[in-house]
């Protein structure tokens, strides 16, 4: 299994829809960030389904190093 990539040190804010389904980029590689876009074929590493029961603001990770996936735990200020 690779390391992820880092695509940015702060989170990604996001408006997310009750219900719905997003796949959030693990890997650090996609173009869509903070979503899959199937980059991490090869990696070993899988994307991670999120979803809320309400539409509201998250913050996705950026560094891809978070404790709690998919969302951003602070971990980015140790980088």
């Amino acid at each position: 299994m690779s390391a992820p990539e880092t695509p940015q040190k702060a989170p990604y804010s996001v408006e997310v829809e009750a219900g719905r389904v997003y796949m959030w980029c693990a890997c650090g590689r996609s173009a869509r960030q903070p979503f899959c876009d199937g980059s991490h074929a090869g990696t070993g590493i899988a994307p991670r389904p999120y979803s809320s029961r309400k539409a509201r603001t998250v913050f996705f990770c950026g560094c891809k190093r978070t404790e709690k996936p998919p969302l951003c735990d602070g971990y980015h200020a140790t980088l």
